[in-house]
Protein backbone atom coordinates (compact mmCIF):
# COMPACT_ATOMS: atom_id res chain seq x y z
CA UNK A 1 0.00 0.00 0.00
CA UNK A 2 1.54 3.58 -0.71
CA UNK A 3 2.53 5.25 2.48
CA UNK A 4 0.80 8.09 2.22
CA UNK A 5 3.92 10.11 4.35
CA UNK A 6 5.87 10.09 1.30
CA UNK A 7 3.16 12.52 -0.41
CA UNK A 8 3.75 14.97 2.60
CA UNK A 9 6.67 16.70 0.80
CA UNK A 10 3.89 17.03 -2.39
CA UNK A 11 1.51 18.96 -0.75
CA UNK A 12 3.22 22.15 -1.74
CA UNK A 13 2.25 21.46 -5.51
CA UNK A 14 -1.04 23.22 -5.26
CA UNK A 15 0.68 26.13 -5.32
CA UNK A 16 3.46 25.12 -8.03
CA UNK A 17 1.92 22.62 -10.30
CA UNK A 18 -0.72 22.27 -12.53
CA UNK A 19 -4.07 21.60 -11.32
CA UNK A 20 -4.03 18.05 -13.04
CA UNK A 21 -0.58 17.56 -11.25
CA UNK A 22 -2.54 18.58 -8.04
CA UNK A 23 -4.95 15.97 -9.03
CA UNK A 24 -2.52 13.17 -9.14
CA UNK A 25 -0.74 13.66 -5.74
CA UNK A 26 -4.72 13.92 -3.92
CA UNK A 27 -6.27 10.75 -5.97
CA UNK A 28 -3.07 8.46 -4.71
CA UNK A 29 -3.68 9.84 -1.39
CA UNK A 30 -7.63 9.20 -1.66
CA UNK A 31 -6.50 5.58 -2.82
CA UNK A 32 -4.43 4.86 -0.17
CA UNK A 33 -7.01 6.19 2.55
CA UNK A 34 -10.21 5.11 0.71
CA UNK A 35 -12.81 6.33 4.04
CA UNK A 36 -15.23 8.15 1.07
CA UNK A 37 -15.07 4.57 -1.14
CA UNK A 38 -18.98 4.95 -0.42
CA UNK A 39 -19.88 8.29 -1.33
CA UNK A 40 -20.45 9.64 -4.84
CA UNK A 41 -19.48 7.61 -7.94
CA UNK A 42 -15.82 9.46 -7.98
CA UNK A 43 -14.36 7.46 -5.42
CA UNK A 44 -15.51 3.75 -6.70
CA UNK A 45 -14.19 4.91 -10.51
CA UNK A 46 -10.86 5.71 -8.60
CA UNK A 47 -10.61 2.21 -6.72
CA UNK A 48 -10.77 1.25 -10.23
CA UNK A 49 -7.43 2.49 -10.59
CA UNK A 50 -3.88 1.39 -9.42
CA UNK A 51 -2.50 5.03 -10.46
CA UNK A 52 -3.72 8.10 -12.50
CA UNK A 53 -2.34 9.82 -15.35
CA UNK A 54 -3.86 13.14 -16.44
CA UNK A 55 -6.94 11.39 -18.70
CA UNK A 56 -8.01 9.94 -15.33
CA UNK A 57 -7.87 13.14 -13.47
CA UNK A 58 -10.21 14.95 -16.54
CA UNK A 59 -12.67 12.04 -16.49
CA UNK A 60 -12.71 11.60 -12.42
CA UNK A 61 -13.07 15.37 -12.47
CA UNK A 62 -15.95 15.63 -14.49
CA UNK A 63 -17.27 13.00 -12.89
CA UNK A 64 -17.49 15.42 -9.21
CA UNK A 65 -20.32 16.88 -9.25
CA UNK A 66 -18.79 19.49 -6.53
CA UNK A 67 -21.56 17.38 -3.61
CA UNK A 68 -18.61 18.94 -1.02
CA UNK A 69 -19.40 15.51 1.50
CA UNK A 70 -15.60 14.51 0.68
CA UNK A 71 -14.31 18.00 2.14
CA UNK A 72 -15.85 17.23 5.38
CA UNK A 73 -15.32 14.16 5.84
CA UNK A 74 -11.36 14.13 5.19
CA UNK A 75 -9.09 13.88 7.97
CA UNK A 76 -6.42 15.11 5.13
CA UNK A 77 -8.16 18.40 4.42
CA UNK A 78 -6.70 21.70 4.85
CA UNK A 79 -5.03 22.67 7.32
CA UNK A 80 -3.32 18.94 7.69
CA UNK A 81 -0.12 19.34 5.87
CA UNK A 82 -0.90 16.94 2.95
CA UNK A 83 -4.07 19.55 2.26
CA UNK A 84 -6.54 17.20 0.23
CA UNK A 85 -9.53 19.28 -1.25
CA UNK A 86 -10.89 17.14 -4.10
CA UNK A 87 -14.00 19.44 -4.43
CA UNK A 88 -11.61 22.78 -5.14
CA UNK A 89 -9.09 20.65 -7.24
CA UNK A 90 -11.35 19.10 -9.56
CA UNK A 91 -13.32 22.74 -10.24
CA UNK A 92 -10.29 23.48 -11.15
CA UNK A 93 -9.59 21.25 -13.26
CA UNK A 94 -12.99 20.68 -14.82
CA UNK A 95 -12.41 24.93 -16.01
CA UNK A 96 -8.94 23.40 -17.40
CA UNK A 97 -10.87 20.70 -19.08
CA UNK A 98 -13.30 23.07 -21.48
CA UNK A 99 -10.57 25.00 -22.22
CA UNK A 100 -8.13 22.03 -23.41
CA UNK A 101 -10.99 20.39 -25.43
CA UNK A 102 -12.82 23.69 -26.54
CA UNK A 103 -13.31 24.83 -30.56
CA UNK A 104 -12.28 26.82 -31.77
CA UNK A 105 -8.83 27.23 -28.94
CA UNK A 106 -8.60 31.16 -29.54
CA UNK A 107 -12.57 31.35 -28.80
CA UNK A 108 -12.06 28.93 -25.88
CA UNK A 109 -8.64 31.19 -24.40
CA UNK A 110 -10.64 34.48 -24.82
CA UNK A 111 -13.34 33.20 -23.01
CA UNK A 112 -11.06 31.98 -20.41
CA UNK A 113 -9.74 35.22 -19.57
CA UNK A 114 -12.61 37.78 -20.36
CA UNK A 115 -15.80 35.12 -19.91
CA UNK A 116 -17.90 37.89 -18.31
CA UNK A 117 -17.09 40.94 -21.09
CA UNK A 118 -17.45 38.64 -23.69
CA UNK A 119 -20.90 37.98 -22.42
CA UNK A 120 -21.70 41.31 -21.87
CA UNK A 121 -20.26 42.40 -24.80
CA UNK A 122 -22.07 40.14 -27.78
CA UNK A 123 -25.60 40.76 -25.96
CA UNK A 124 -24.97 44.60 -25.98
CA UNK A 125 -23.82 44.91 -29.51
CA UNK A 126 -27.04 42.82 -30.32
CA UNK A 127 -29.83 44.97 -28.08
CA UNK A 128 -28.04 48.43 -29.78
CA UNK A 129 -27.90 46.94 -33.55
CA UNK A 130 -31.69 45.62 -33.21
CA UNK A 131 -32.53 48.76 -31.44
CA UNK A 132 -30.88 50.78 -34.40
CA UNK A 133 -32.95 48.58 -37.03
CA UNK A 134 -36.53 49.28 -35.69
CA UNK A 135 -35.54 52.88 -34.93
CA UNK A 136 -34.94 53.35 -38.57
CA UNK A 137 -37.93 51.01 -39.67
CA UNK A 138 -40.08 53.12 -37.32
CA UNK A 139 -40.79 50.24 -35.09
CA UNK A 140 -39.97 51.66 -31.73
CA UNK A 141 -42.69 54.08 -32.32
CA UNK A 142 -45.60 52.08 -33.84
CA UNK A 143 -48.03 49.57 -32.07
CA UNK A 144 -47.13 45.87 -33.19
CA UNK A 145 -49.69 43.98 -34.89
CA UNK A 146 -52.00 41.91 -32.61
CA UNK A 147 -48.34 41.36 -30.73
CA UNK A 148 -46.59 40.31 -33.96
CA UNK A 149 -42.96 39.60 -33.26
CA UNK A 150 -42.71 39.34 -36.99
CA UNK A 151 -43.96 42.12 -38.06
CA UNK A 152 -40.51 43.60 -36.39
CA UNK A 153 -38.46 41.16 -37.97
CA UNK A 154 -39.00 38.43 -40.24
CA UNK A 155 -39.12 34.71 -39.74
CA UNK A 156 -36.92 33.72 -41.42
CA UNK A 157 -34.23 36.72 -40.93
CA UNK A 158 -34.87 35.69 -37.33
CA UNK A 159 -34.84 31.57 -37.76
CA UNK A 160 -31.64 31.81 -40.16
CA UNK A 161 -29.44 34.42 -37.71
CA UNK A 162 -30.36 32.31 -35.02
CA UNK A 163 -30.31 29.30 -36.29
CA UNK A 164 -26.45 29.81 -37.52
CA UNK A 165 -25.23 31.07 -34.90
CA UNK A 166 -27.14 28.44 -32.61
CA UNK A 167 -25.90 25.74 -35.23
CA UNK A 168 -22.47 26.58 -34.66
CA UNK A 169 -22.59 26.59 -30.77
CA UNK A 170 -23.71 22.75 -31.07
CA UNK A 171 -21.14 21.79 -33.63
CA UNK A 172 -18.27 23.85 -30.89
CA UNK A 173 -19.78 22.25 -28.25
CA UNK A 174 -19.65 18.91 -30.08
CA UNK A 175 -15.89 18.70 -31.16
CA UNK A 176 -14.83 19.78 -28.16
CA UNK A 177 -16.69 16.73 -26.11
CA UNK A 178 -15.88 14.41 -29.11
CA UNK A 179 -12.03 15.61 -28.32
CA UNK A 180 -12.63 15.13 -24.81
CA UNK A 181 -14.29 11.79 -24.97
CA UNK A 182 -11.43 10.60 -27.16
CA UNK A 183 -9.01 11.53 -24.47
CA UNK A 184 -10.67 9.33 -22.06
CA UNK A 185 -13.13 6.65 -23.67
CA UNK A 186 -13.41 3.11 -23.84
CA UNK A 187 -14.23 0.67 -26.83
CA UNK A 188 -16.83 -0.30 -25.92
CA UNK A 189 -20.30 1.27 -25.27
CA UNK A 190 -23.98 -0.70 -24.68
CA UNK A 191 -27.13 0.35 -24.43
CA UNK A 192 -28.18 -0.53 -20.74
CA UNK A 193 -24.30 2.08 -20.19
CA UNK A 194 -26.53 4.50 -21.88
CA UNK A 195 -29.33 4.47 -20.16
CA UNK A 196 -27.66 4.35 -16.45
CA UNK A 197 -25.86 7.77 -17.56
CA UNK A 198 -29.09 9.20 -18.85
CA UNK A 199 -31.04 8.96 -16.46
CA UNK A 200 -27.90 9.55 -13.71
CA UNK A 201 -28.02 12.97 -15.11
CA UNK A 202 -31.44 13.52 -15.93
CA UNK A 203 -32.15 12.94 -12.25
CA UNK A 204 -29.08 14.33 -11.44
CA UNK A 205 -28.24 11.23 -8.94
CA UNK A 206 -25.39 12.65 -7.58
CA UNK A 207 -26.78 16.19 -6.44
CA UNK A 208 -28.38 14.01 -3.28
CA UNK A 209 -24.56 13.52 -2.60
CA UNK A 210 -24.33 10.08 -3.52
CA UNK A 211 -26.63 8.76 0.02
CA UNK A 212 -29.82 10.63 -1.40
CA UNK A 213 -29.21 13.43 1.51
CA UNK A 214 -28.01 16.14 -0.38
CA UNK A 215 -25.12 18.25 -1.03
CA UNK A 216 -23.16 20.18 1.79
CA UNK A 217 -22.76 23.92 0.75
CA UNK A 218 -22.03 27.03 3.30
CA UNK A 219 -21.19 23.99 6.34
CA UNK A 220 -21.40 20.02 7.29
CA UNK A 221 -24.98 20.19 6.72
CA UNK A 222 -26.88 18.26 3.95
CA UNK A 223 -29.20 19.65 1.87
CA UNK A 224 -31.29 19.13 -1.19
CA UNK A 225 -31.68 22.38 -2.35
CA UNK A 226 -29.11 22.80 -5.25
CA UNK A 227 -30.51 19.36 -6.65
CA UNK A 228 -34.04 20.89 -6.39
CA UNK A 229 -32.60 24.13 -8.24
CA UNK A 230 -30.76 22.61 -10.63
CA UNK A 231 -33.62 20.88 -11.37
CA UNK A 232 -35.67 23.41 -11.95
CA UNK A 233 -32.96 25.56 -13.89
CA UNK A 234 -32.36 22.41 -16.57
CA UNK A 235 -36.07 21.43 -17.02
CA UNK A 236 -37.13 25.35 -17.01
CA UNK A 237 -34.60 25.14 -20.40
CA UNK A 238 -35.61 22.37 -21.82
CA UNK A 239 -39.11 23.53 -21.87
CA UNK A 240 -38.32 26.69 -23.33
CA UNK A 241 -36.42 24.58 -26.23
CA UNK A 242 -39.83 22.15 -26.50
CA UNK A 243 -41.67 25.85 -26.70
CA UNK A 244 -39.53 27.05 -29.51
CA UNK A 245 -39.73 23.81 -31.50
CA UNK A 246 -43.48 22.98 -31.34
CA UNK A 247 -43.76 26.59 -32.65
CA UNK A 248 -40.74 25.75 -35.47
CA UNK A 249 -43.27 22.86 -36.31
CA UNK A 250 -46.63 25.61 -36.24
CA UNK A 251 -45.22 27.62 -38.73
CA UNK A 252 -43.16 25.62 -41.28
CA UNK A 253 -45.76 22.16 -41.28
CA UNK A 254 -48.87 23.27 -39.80
CA UNK A 255 -49.02 26.72 -41.52
CA UNK A 256 -50.21 28.18 -38.00
CA UNK A 257 -47.94 31.49 -37.77
CA UNK A 258 -47.16 33.48 -34.82
CA UNK A 259 -48.48 34.96 -32.49
CA UNK A 260 -50.18 32.28 -30.32
CA UNK A 261 -52.78 32.17 -27.99
CA UNK A 262 -52.15 31.91 -24.21
CA UNK A 263 -53.67 28.31 -24.29
CA UNK A 264 -51.34 27.16 -26.91
CA UNK A 265 -48.13 24.59 -26.74
CA UNK A 266 -45.79 26.84 -27.34
CA UNK A 267 -47.00 29.42 -24.88
CA UNK A 268 -48.10 26.96 -22.21
CA UNK A 269 -44.14 25.33 -22.41
CA UNK A 270 -42.85 28.58 -22.58
CA UNK A 271 -44.72 29.88 -19.86
CA UNK A 272 -43.44 26.67 -17.36
CA UNK A 273 -39.78 26.92 -18.42
CA UNK A 274 -39.39 30.54 -18.20
CA UNK A 275 -41.13 30.24 -14.39
CA UNK A 276 -38.49 27.88 -14.17
CA UNK A 277 -35.79 29.60 -15.36
CA UNK A 278 -36.82 31.99 -12.99
CA UNK A 279 -36.72 30.35 -10.12
CA UNK A 280 -33.91 27.91 -10.35
CA UNK A 281 -30.82 30.69 -10.90
CA UNK A 282 -32.43 32.20 -8.18
CA UNK A 283 -31.79 29.81 -5.99
CA UNK A 284 -28.38 28.64 -7.52
CA UNK A 285 -27.21 32.19 -7.22
CA UNK A 286 -28.04 32.57 -3.18
CA UNK A 287 -26.58 29.19 -2.76
CA UNK A 288 -23.80 30.13 -4.56
CA UNK A 289 -23.26 33.36 -2.32
CA UNK A 290 -23.58 30.99 0.72
CA UNK A 291 -20.94 28.30 -0.66
CA UNK A 292 -17.98 27.56 1.22
CA UNK A 293 -15.48 29.21 -0.68
CA UNK A 294 -12.90 25.89 -0.12
CA UNK A 295 -15.26 23.64 -1.97
CA UNK A 296 -15.02 26.05 -5.29
CA UNK A 297 -12.71 27.44 -7.76
CA UNK A 298 -12.10 31.46 -7.22
CA UNK A 299 -11.43 32.42 -10.15
CA UNK A 300 -14.65 30.87 -11.44
CA UNK A 301 -17.08 32.51 -9.19
CA UNK A 302 -17.56 35.60 -11.54
CA UNK A 303 -17.91 33.89 -14.40
CA UNK A 304 -20.86 31.17 -12.37
CA UNK A 305 -22.45 34.21 -11.27
CA UNK A 306 -22.35 35.70 -14.80
CA UNK A 307 -23.44 32.42 -16.72
CA UNK A 308 -26.37 32.29 -13.58
CA UNK A 309 -27.55 36.27 -14.28
CA UNK A 310 -27.77 35.37 -17.87
CA UNK A 311 -30.06 32.38 -17.49
CA UNK A 312 -32.12 34.43 -15.05
CA UNK A 313 -32.46 37.58 -17.97
CA UNK A 314 -33.36 35.12 -20.46
CA UNK A 315 -36.08 33.78 -18.93
CA UNK A 316 -37.28 37.51 -17.35
CA UNK A 317 -36.79 39.21 -20.80
CA UNK A 318 -38.47 36.60 -22.32
CA UNK A 319 -41.68 36.33 -20.01
CA UNK A 320 -41.98 40.37 -20.36
CA UNK A 321 -42.01 40.56 -24.20
CA UNK A 322 -44.75 37.48 -23.79
CA UNK A 323 -46.97 39.71 -21.48
CA UNK A 324 -45.92 42.98 -22.85
CA UNK A 325 -46.21 41.93 -26.98
CA UNK A 326 -49.01 43.84 -27.29
CA UNK A 327 -47.65 47.44 -25.92
CA UNK A 328 -45.49 49.58 -27.21
CA UNK A 329 -42.82 48.32 -25.38
CA UNK A 330 -42.49 45.57 -27.41
CA UNK A 331 -40.05 46.00 -29.94
CA UNK A 332 -37.67 47.47 -26.76
CA UNK A 333 -38.32 44.01 -24.68
CA UNK A 334 -37.80 42.01 -27.63
CA UNK A 335 -34.33 44.09 -28.92
CA UNK A 336 -33.35 42.83 -25.32
CA UNK A 337 -34.21 39.45 -24.84
CA UNK A 338 -32.78 38.35 -28.40
CA UNK A 339 -29.52 40.16 -27.60
CA UNK A 340 -29.12 38.13 -24.40
CA UNK A 341 -30.36 34.93 -26.15
CA UNK A 342 -27.73 35.84 -28.65
CA UNK A 343 -24.56 36.37 -26.03
CA UNK A 344 -25.52 32.89 -24.58
CA UNK A 345 -25.65 31.52 -27.66
CA UNK A 346 -22.40 32.16 -28.68
CA UNK A 347 -20.45 31.99 -25.16
CA UNK A 348 -22.31 28.34 -24.31
CA UNK A 349 -19.83 26.26 -25.47
CA UNK A 350 -16.96 27.10 -23.75
CA UNK A 351 -19.57 28.99 -19.95
CA UNK A 352 -20.91 26.86 -17.45
CA UNK A 353 -23.15 24.97 -20.00
CA UNK A 354 -20.75 22.97 -21.24
CA UNK A 355 -20.52 21.31 -17.40
CA UNK A 356 -23.56 19.27 -18.41
CA UNK A 357 -22.69 17.60 -21.81
CA UNK A 358 -18.84 16.79 -20.36
CA UNK A 359 -20.59 15.29 -17.23
CA UNK A 360 -22.88 12.98 -19.17
CA UNK A 361 -20.02 12.14 -20.91
CA UNK A 362 -17.90 10.91 -17.28
CA UNK A 363 -20.88 9.05 -16.28
CA UNK A 364 -21.40 7.28 -19.48
CA UNK A 365 -17.57 6.15 -19.17
CA UNK A 366 -18.59 4.93 -15.72
CA UNK A 367 -21.46 3.00 -16.20
CA UNK A 368 -18.89 1.03 -19.11
CA UNK A 369 -16.07 0.92 -16.02
CA UNK A 370 -18.92 -0.78 -13.71
CA UNK A 371 -20.35 -3.18 -15.95
CA UNK A 372 -16.66 -4.59 -17.79
CA UNK A 373 -15.57 -4.39 -13.73
CA UNK A 374 -18.44 -7.00 -12.88
CA UNK A 375 -18.01 -8.86 -16.11
CA UNK A 376 -14.54 -9.39 -15.47
CA UNK A 377 -15.48 -10.32 -11.31
CA UNK A 378 -18.35 -12.34 -13.04
CA UNK A 379 -15.93 -14.38 -15.13
CA UNK A 380 -13.46 -15.40 -12.90
CA UNK A 381 -16.24 -17.11 -10.39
Amino acid sequence: MLKLEMLTQQATLLAEGSAEDEGVRIMQICNACRYCEGFCAVFPAMTRRAEFNISDIHYLSNLCHNCGACLYACQYAPPHEFSVNVPQTFARIRKETYIAFSWPKSFGILYKNNGIFVSLAVSIAVILFLLFSFSRNGALKNLPVNGDFYSLISHNSMAITFGVFFGFSIIALGVGVTQFWRNISVKEISIPAWGEAINDTLTMKYLGGGHGDGCNNADDSYSLLRKYFHHLTFYGFMLCFFSTAIATMYHYLLDLHAPYGYTSLPVIFGFLGGVGLLIGPIGLLYLNYLRNPEQVDGTQIPMDRAFIVLLFLISFSGLALLFFRTSTYMSVLMAIHLGIVMGFFLTMPYSKFAHGVYRLAALLKNAIEKRQKNAVQFGSD
